[in-house]
């Protein structure tokens, strides 16, 4: 079971990844693409990633934004694993993104 982190933890790993905003006991980032067919295939990046970490990210579409939430729900909170998959969402966003964000 992943190891829940303190609050201070958090702040440090939330400098890392500018583009996540703490919301409770979850990290979310909004990814505004290109358009509905970049949101498309950014979804199915999001998925190959999560899938090779088997930490799965609560995942809303607007048509040309996506709005990611990350949380371990097994720790009732933010792990490791959050921040590690947040950098390589930060990674895997840029090119269907529209305008940085």
């Amino acid at each position: 079971m992943a190891t829940l982190l303190n609050a201070e933890t958090v702040a440090r790993l939330l400098d890392e990844v500018p583009n996540w905003r703490l919301a409770g006991d979850a990290v979310e980032r909004t990814v505004k693409c290109k358009d509905f067919m970049a949101a498309i295939s950014f979804i199915n990046q999001v998925a190959a990633e999560a899938e090779a970490l088997n930490h799965h990210p609560d995942i809303d579409i607007r048509w040309n934004q996506v709005r990611l939430v990350l949380t371990t729900h097994s720790a009732q909170g933010l792990t490791d694993l959050d921040f590690t998959l947040a950098r390589k969402l930060d990674a895997a966003a840029e090119p269907f993104t529209q305008t940085p964000g």
